[in-house]
């Protein structure tokens, strides 16, 4: 394949003498405080913030268009193109821009536990503690990475690079560049470290399921009898609160990719949010914040440098980068067999889903490209009604490919190795939001648990009228009264109302998969 720009040029960047090229962490910390581009916290974490931007910018991510992914991506508002001659120009701006800069940081690692299916990686950054982020959350280069099953990427980001959207041809001074026939990520005008995790797991949606991988958003954990766990879920749903299990081992907290072996994980370290972090809440994530780590946007106090976690003063969006090794109890390699168990979580504010549900593969299809949970508006001036969001397959910002080949794939390997799936409401019962409760995170634990040993198999169920959801009328450690979340409510007619009302937007949502089967289209509320 002929490349536009030439590969000298990023090497001559690479090999320079002003280039840092795998440099140790220590070098990275002592570079990013000499450089004033964050503090240490007591506990040796270097505590940064990204300016501007606290978070991923979807509106300025682009895929470059090139014959040869043209007719595979599927365009739209999330997978926006960009011609090839814009990013060359852009690319080649973004290497002179590097190439005066004093110093730079350059090394390679991986994507993907799993040799068989790794992606090699080149990582060059403008800033010191940028590449320490990358350097903790993909993969470091061993000896036993010889042998590169994909084509490598290279990353190249320069934060201090702004874009001029009237000239470059992008949306804004910020940009996330994709190029599949450079096999570039190019990245500028934003200092939010995520946008290079972010897009290397896009890179990782669109090429792994030519080699019948399923890639995934979720976290996954393992018992020591080997039974794997799978936790897909948004935002506020307990996904790393509920797979950071004591007794289980965690293989990682938010990519994995599913091959004809079993599990793997896409990462090597663990990106969590530390709003309102504490040690008796979340003693292995607040336990992994040592030298080495990286605190994106914590507010510290003035004079002794500690993190107060509760300040949202900056970004709710906190979060804490670290290796996966810095869990106790984290697998090494992160590679496992078949999942035995699949927990889609969500968080229905409208309180009328119930606790748990065991799902037919259909529904679990249904369900998985549905991607449901609700997002909580202001409560300011008192309560509000909740807002149901749908992100299809519980990470449409990574996808680029259509959503249905995801789902496909999901229910296939179902099939195959005759998987559980349930669907865990860890939102509210009684009642919606400002009138219900939360649901205990004691009764969910106890029904993972349940669900993850195999005791729900044996339990009676009874069917949901409106969702068609098959309950347990019975689970260790929560009450019956729980399970049914009609009978929660005070006001079964209201409950009814209430259910109806979520129904429809299901409904209204899965209006964009009408070419899926009638038999999954079926599989929603009735």
């Amino acid at each position: 394949m002929k490349t536009m720009i030439l590969p000298a040029q990023l090497e001559q960047l690479v090999a320079s003498p002003k280039t840092h090229h795998n440099a140790p962490v220590s070098t990275l910390v002592e570079r990013a405080l000499h450089n004033q581009e964050g503090r240490l916290t007591p506990s040796g974490a270097l505590a940064v913030h990204t300016g501007a931007y606290t978070g991923r910018s979807p509106r300025d991510k682009f895929i470059v268009d090139d014959p040869n992914i043209h007719d595979v991506i599927d365009w739209g508002p999330v997978n926006k193109p960009i011609e090839r001659q814009t990013f060359k120009r852009l690319y080649e701006k973004v290497l002179h821009h590097l190439a005066e800069k004093e110093e730079r940081f350059s090394s390679a690692g991986y994507a993907g536990a799993d040799h068989e299916h790794q992606l090699p990686l080149t990582i060059i950054n403008e800033f010191a503690w940028h590449h320490l982020f990358a350097r903790q959350l993909f993969i470091r280069t061993t000896e036993e990475n010889t042998t590169p099953a994909l084509q490598p990427f290279t990353i190249v980001s320069a934060p201090t690079f702004k874009a001029d959207p009237v000239i470059d041809g992008t949306a804004s001074e910020a940009f996330v560049l994709i190029s599949f026939e450079e096999r570039v990520v190019l990245i500028g005008g934003t200092e939010y470290a995520g946008e290079m995790k972010k897009s290397i797991f896009s890179v990782m949606n669109a090429l792994l399921p030519d080699r019948n991988v399923l890639p995934m958003h979720c976290s996954a954990n393992t018992s020591p009898d080997g039974d794997v766990a799978l936790f897909f879920g948004l935002s506020g749903t307990g996904k790393t609160t509920l797979s950071a299990a004591p007794d289980r081992y965690l293989i990682g907290d938010d990519e994995h990719g599913w091959s004809e072996k079993g599990i793997f994980n896409i990462e090597g370290g663990c990106y969590a949010k530390c709003i309102n972090l504490s040690r008796e809440k979340e003693p292995q994530i607040w336990n992994a914040i040592r030298f080495g780590a990286v605190l994106e946007n914590v507010p510290l106090d003035n004079e002794t440098s500690t993190p107060n976690y509760d300040d949202t003063s900056l970004t709710e969006n906190t979060r804490a980068a670290y290796p996966l090794e810095a869990i106790p109890n984290a697998l090494e390699p992160s590679i496992a067999g078949h999942p035995n168990a699949i927990i889609f979580l969500t968080a229905d504010a409208f309180g009328v889903l119930p606790p748990i549900s065991k799902l037919t593969k259909e529904q679990a299809m249904y369900h998985f490209l549905s991607g449901y949970t609700s997002k909580l508006a202001g409560t300011e001036r008192g309560v509000t009604d909740p807002e149901a969001t749908f992100s299809t397959c519980f990470g449409a910002p990574f996808l680029p490919l259509e959503a249905n080949r995801y789902a496909v794939m999901l229910g296939e390997k179902i099939d195959q190795q005759d998987v559980d799936v349930f669907l865990v409401n860890t939102g509210w019962s009684g009642g919606p939001y400002g009138v219900g409760e939360r649901m205990k995170l004691t009764h969910t634990r106890a029904m993972v648990r349940a669900a993850l040993q195999g005791e729900l198999s044996r339990i009676p169920t009874e069917t949901d009228a409106t969702f068609g959801l098959h309950f347990p009328t019975q689970c260790p450690g929560v009450p019956d009264e729980v399970l049914n979340p009609r009978h929660t409510w005070n006001d079964a007619a209201a409950y009814d109302r209430k259910a109806k009302e979520l129904a429809e937007k299901f409904r209204a949502n899965f209006t964009r998969f009408d070419y899926v089967e009638p038999v999954i289209r079926d599989a929603g509320p009735r």
